[in-house]
């Protein structure tokens, strides 16, 4: 435990939600939810606005239109949440060298080793200019936490939601923890807290009286002296700048049970390809393949193949997919599949073409000669493969227009898909940092509408090159004062 609060979180917030009203003028202040939109999707993230109406991440999607059925639905864009993370971990790699992100908007902090703090009065001053920047180059609001460790500067951030400030003194750890749920508590989720709760113990208090002993005795050796460490406020993890990834994978759930093999094939090589495309962007290559396959009756398979050197051909680990698929059995439907590469190295197998040419050889061999798994001819998107209904024109249209995403029209310039359906897709014209635009609707093949790229949510952002010494102190800058507080 540090004796001065120098570890920082950071947590933006409702990030994907928060990133879609700033870009969208006509959202800013109303209840949106970011996520799958199919009879299978999942929510991403939700405005405070649709939380408020008891909406919440990992919620399926079809009751959050119960509950919130005026709610703007979107697809997410990755694309342009990356971009905004990238430029707050920017920020956060200025303050110090020890920045352990934990996703695209939570990071840890170590301002002690970077020099941006050495005391209460620093953490404060560097959390709050820090807020202030993350605003002016991105238009967002983060959270902060400021304590002695890891997790009370979590727990911290966690109270100063959403757009606040929160700074724990060392010393007061027991007795801020003392009232709180022992769910608060890493590791301690739906099970480990019913578990506790039938034995007597619903606070962390009570988990601190109850002493080491009975907790091993409750949830396991490891388990117990890890919960009664936390209860007492102590944590000495460190924060650790390199996170290293051990796997790379993607995945897609179906809205409808995929039956036939050939279009099963068709999006596990799919898939892959866009595996690779990930593993690329790291700048990483893999062993092993896998291949993921959840069925109709909610059975869950894996299979995976290591290859004789690290690569990143997309023809190897397609192909390499495609073999896995093979074994696995899809009679009775499909609801998800995924392909993941394993055995991350950061250099590519030598001889990448002729890997290549004798996985295509070993496909070969491995693939019986049946005709329904020959691809469709070309010229035929939307009809479907044999044995399988073809695509209507509203699934062709919400596979196009994803509700939420950038479109350019030649004449009207940029907008976003409020949604499509009857053969038309309707757009509203407008800019982040705009006024709210305009709504038309066109026929989904218009030829001078046609999908665009994200638009940065500052249009002329503050530089930031000199950060963190040319920003405003304290005090100044939107977002500045809302909700700073020290704890207890």
């Amino acid at each position: 435990m540090r004796p001065a609060p120098t570890i920082l979180h950071l947590d933006m917030d409702a990030f994907y939600a928060s990133a879609e009203q700033a870009a969208k003028p006509s959202l800013r202040g109303k209840a949106v939810v970011v996520g799958g939109l199919g009879p299978r999707g999942v929510v991403a993230t939700a405005s405070y606005e649709a939380r408020v109406l008891g909406v919440h991440s990992a919620m399926p999607t079809a009751q959050a239109r119960r509950l919130a059925p005026n709610a703007a639905y979107l697809v997410p864009r990755f694309q342009l949440y990356r971009s905004v993370s990238e430029q707050v971990m920017e920020l956060l790699g200025r303050l110090s060298p020890l920045v352990e992100p934990l996703s695209l908007d939570e990071a840890f902090v170590d301002l002690e080793a970077g020099g941006a703090a050495d005391d209460s009065a620093s953490a404060r001053r560097t959390g709050e200019r820090l807020r202030t920047a993350i605003r002016a180059v991105t238009g967002l609001s983060g959270s902060v936490g400021l304590a002695g460790s890891k997790m009370l500067a979590k727990i911290a951030s966690e109270q100063a939601k959403p757009d606040g400030l929160v700074l724990i003194e060392p010393g007061t750890e027991r007795e801020l923890l003392a009232p709180m749920s022992v769910r608060t508590l890493p590791g301690v989720g739906p099970a480990t807290g019913d578990h506790l709760r039938r034995a007597g113990m619903t606070t962390v208090h009570d988990l601190a009286e109850a002493g080491e002993d009975e907790l091993v005795r409750l949830v396991g050796k490891a388990h117990g002296h890890g919960l009664y460490r936390m209860a007492l406020g102590l944590d000495d993890r460190p924060v650790v700048a390199e996170r290293d990834a051990k796997s790379v994978s993607v995945e897609d759930t179906f809205d409808v049970d995929l039956h036939d093999r050939v279009r099963v094939r068709a999006e596990v090589e799919r898939l892959a390809v866009r595996c690779v495309e990930r593993l690329r962007a790291a700048h990483r290559s893999g062993r092993t393949v896998v291949l993921k396959v959840r069925r109709y009756d909610f059975s869950t398979l894996t299979r995976s193949e290591t290859l004789r050197g690290p690569t990143d051909d997309p023809t190897v680990v397609r192909e390499a997919a495609a073999r896995l698929l093979e074994a696995v059995d899809t009679t009775g439907g499909v609801r998800l599949l995924g392909v993941g590469v394993t055995g991350l190295a950061d250099f590519t197998q030598e001889d990448l073409f002729a890997q290549a040419a004798d996985a295509r050889e070993l496909a070969e061999r491995a693939r019986e000669p049946e005709p329904e798994r020959q691809a469709p001819e070309s010229g035929t998107e939307g009809t479907g493969p044999a044995g399988e209904e073809p695509e209507s024109a509203e699934q062709l249209a919400a596979r196009r227009w994803p509700a939420g995403h950038d479109v350019h029209h030649a004449a009207h310039g940029h907008g976003w898909v409020q949604g499509s359906g009857v053969g038309r897709v309707t757009v509203r014209f407008e800019e982040p940092g705009g006024p709210v635009g305009r709504v038309r609707t066109f026929r989904i093949d218009d030829p001078e509408l046609t999908p665009a790229d994200p638009l940065p949510l500052v249009r002329d952002p503050v530089d930031y090159s000199s950060w963190p010494a040319s920003l405003p102190k304290s005090g100044s800058g939107p977002g500045s004062a809302a909700g700073e507080e020290s704890r207890p």
